[in-house]
């Protein structure tokens, strides 16, 4: 069973989450209604997923989570938000979360989601982070960090961070879907990423990919 701990300030939101959450067979373990809070709950539950607000009082979500992440890095931080796109959604990524909700989520929506991410998989389909990266990132000026990868594991992060999902990449190389998820996981672990929502922040601050040029 899934265990969520639920960080937001508001009384109203954590109640109506956890019921959603626990009528959907999801074990809520624990409430936070600020940063401080949800880092020394998710030290001492563990819990597989963290729904975490941005704006809270006190430490925000976006400090939590990078030290929830940096606790227990097996723990997958969905952040939620009242705002598409904010700014403070790409800095979460950057620090690890791996994908954002907007709080008017549908219940169904918000199950599948929790259910998603404690899969390993992001929430954010790549398309979606590039958007927020082409906003927000600070691109280096020449790749860097990224001597580790082969040649082919550059051009493949590369396409990922142009948007580019396993069957297209596969369709661009000219190789297997088998062939191109080897390749993936093979960047994932020599970089340390958690998905693909992380690998296209890290092609654009490396300086693989420009904001605004083409694929």
């Amino acid at each position: 069973m899934t265990r969520v701990l639920i960080a937001d300030d508001q009384t109203l939101v954590r109640g109506g989450f956890r019921m959603i959450l626990s009528r959907s067979g999801i074990e809520v373990v624990g409430e936070a209604a600020d940063g401080l809070e949800a880092v020394a709950a998710a030290r001492r539950l563990r819990p597989d997923v963290v729904l975490m607000d941005i704006r809270m009082p006190g430490m925000d979500g976006l400090e939590a989570t990078r030290r929830v992440l940096a606790d227990d890095p097996a723990c997958r931080v969905l952040i939620l938000t009242t705002f598409d796109l904010d700014r403070y959604v790409y800095s979460a990524l950057a620090a690890g979360a791996s994908g954002f909700l907007l709080k008017d989520v549908t219940p169904e929506h918000l199950v599948a989601s929790v259910k998603l991410i404690e899969t390993g998989d992001a929430l954010l389909a790549p398309s979606i982070t590039r958007r927020l990266v082409e906003r927000f990132a600070r691109p280096a000026p020449a790749p860097q960090g990224l001597d580790v990868l082969t040649p082919r594991e550059k051009e493949v992060l590369r396409l990922v961070g142009g948007g580019l999902s396993n069957t297209e990449l596969a369709a661009h190389l000219h190789l297997s879907e088998a062939t191109v998820k080897t390749h993936v996981t093979r960047i994932f672990a020599k970089l340390g990423l958690r998905d693909r929502a992380q690998a296209v922040v890290v092609a654009y601050e490396s300086g693989l990919v420009v904001p605004g040029t083409p694929d």
